[in-house]
């Protein structure tokens, strides 16, 4: 009797490991979610959306894209790592809930590593420094020179404590000595939409973000925080011209609830690198100041690591805490 019980306890693992491979196979079945932890209109939603534009469509499933905004990219952030791990929950991450909170918050209701398995890096985008109009600035030096006549009146927004446009200004506080008052918002669609109305004076977000507002004449861009001008916008100057050294980009990646099987996670790193070499699709993203990546799994988590140990090293330099 034992030898028939080992049998069907064999036959029933082997059947339903058949079923686990062909539910892989068949992969995606229904509409998969595209979680993006912040609201509409930053950066990083601008870019989620111009993947989806094909995604889809490659893979034969609608896939909706879900802002969940608040608290730093928390909220969306646990709740993509609540999930099941079944390939039907998407996240698009950045640094600031890959590296940055987990550095920041001591009861942090989610764990990178533990929770989330990377699929691939999707860019690095540049940001720009911009000031309302209102603002008697028209470059980075003289915006450095009004703010040391108006010490502790201006006020520069971000998408979060801890967030890139957070960092970015606090940096730029640093190498300037300025003590500009920081604004933080639940993400960088908000921050921009205070801007344009004149609530704060300064914000350093993406140039995806900021193009549209820059071209209507809305808000007026000083720079942009990589090392060397844009080749998308010649005239506008680097602000390390102006300040030596300093860089501050911003990336965007994918990850899955950690335990997806390796099947979905390779479909799905196969699909949006097919996506991310699309002319139309590179077009939209380089346009505003971003930079196609894609590549392996173990490379994006290669990439976490070292800016992890970058970013640590800004935070505890510039003692930022959360409050």
């Amino acid at each position: 009797m034992q030898w028939k019980y080992l049998l069907a306890v064999v036959c029933a693992g082997a059947c339903n490991a058949s079923v686990a491979q062909t539910a892989q196979a068949q992969y995606p079945t229904k509409p998969i979610r595209f979680i993006v932890p912040f609201p509409p209109g930053g950066g990083t939603d601008i870019v989620a959306r111009t993947i989806n534009l094909r995604l889809s469509e490659r893979l034969g499933q609608t896939v909706i894209i879900d802002n969940r905004g608040g608290a730093n990219a928390i909220i969306g952030t646990d709740l993509a790592a609540k999930a099941p791990a079944d390939g039907y929950t998407m996240l698009i991450c950045l640094q600031a809930n890959m590296v940055v909170n987990p550095l920041l918050y001591r009861d942090l209701p989610y764990d990178p590593s533990r929770d989330f398995a990377p699929v691939l890096q999707l860019t690095t985008i540049a940001q720009m420094l911009t000031v309302h109009p209102g603002l008697p600035v028209k470059s980075v030096t003289e915006l450095i020179q009004f703010a040391r006549s108006q010490p502790g009146k201006l006020t520069y927004g971000s998408s979060g404590t801890g967030g890139s446009s957070h960092l970015a200004t606090v940096l730029f506080n640093t190498m300037t000595q300025l003590n500009m008052v920081h604004v933080p918002y639940k993400g960088g669609g908000p921050a921009v939409n205070d801007l344009v109305g004149g609530q704060i004076n300064v914000y350093a977000g993406t140039v995806l973000s900021l193009v549209p507002f820059v071209k209507a004449g809305r808000v007026r861009a000083l720079g942009v925080t990589t090392e060397k001008r844009l080749a998308a916008f010649p005239d506008l100057p680097a602000i390390a011209e102006t300040l030596p050294g300093y860089e501050a980009g911003v990336w965007q990646g994918l990850v899955v609830p950690k335990g997806t099987p390796d099947a979905i996670v390779q479909r799905l790193n196969r699909e949006i690198n097919a996506i991310l070499k699309m002319p139309d699709i590179q077009e939209r993203l380089t346009a505003g100041g971003a930079e196609p990546i894609g590549g392996s799994a173990a490379a994006f988590s290669r990439w976490i690591k070292k800016d992890t140990a970058k970013v640590a090293k800004l935070i505890k330099d510039a003692g930022i805490k959360v409050n």
